[in-house]
């Protein structure tokens, strides 16, 4: 099964890569196919007109979407929301999030924000059909120490989405074939 990975902070010391990272690994341990593409390496253009479509890493990310059984989305929250970058990344691939299901790692500063993934998870489940993992990875500032995930239970709800992304994915890629 193929599992793709979009790290959408923009920051170089980002905390939501970090758990891209650590999800990928998770999901890679028993062989799966997984794909990590990194905001950071990967330059959007603004989603704004016709022409934004034709760029080249916009037709690769929306292709890497489309092939991908499951996509999760690691995104920093900020002031009560999902980075523009991530909803960016979302209004340039539009119609590649038809069907797919999807899980969510969100790095935060603090706790209030919990619930901040829901207006893009509404999105993707009422514009693309997207089915959302009910469970999510949301760690707090204080579950990091420096360049590395410091907190057990994030380390063990990562574990839960990628087994939760295998177990859901699985089934629907079967139940589609």
């Amino acid at each position: 099964m193929k599992h793709l990975i979009l790290s959408c902070s923009l920051s170089p010391t980002s905390r939501s890569a970090l758990l891209a990272r650590r999800l990928e690994s998770a999901l890679a341990a028993d062989g799966n196919t997984v794909k990590l593409i990194d905001l950071r390496e990967v330059a959007l253009p603004f989603c704004e007109a016709n022409e934004c479509y034709a760029d080249p890493n916009v037709q690769m990310v929306t292709a890497a979407i489309a092939e991908a059984a499951t996509v999760s989305i690691a995104t920093p929250i900020y002031n009560y929301g999902v980075g523009g970058a991530t909803r960016n990344l979302i209004a340039l691939t539009g119609k590649a999030w038809t069907e797919k299901v999807v899980g969510f790692l969100c790095a935060a500063g603090g706790q209030g924000s919990y619930m901040a993934v829901m207006a893009i998870a509404n999105s993707l489940m009422l514009d693309f059909r997207s089915l959302i993992v009910p469970r999510f990875v949301y760690a707090s500032g204080a579950c990091f120490s420096e360049d590395r995930i410091t907190d057990a239970t994030i380390e063990q709800r990562i574990d839960g989405l990628a087994s939760d992304l295998r177990r859901i994915g699985s089934a629907i890629t079967q139940v589609v074939q």
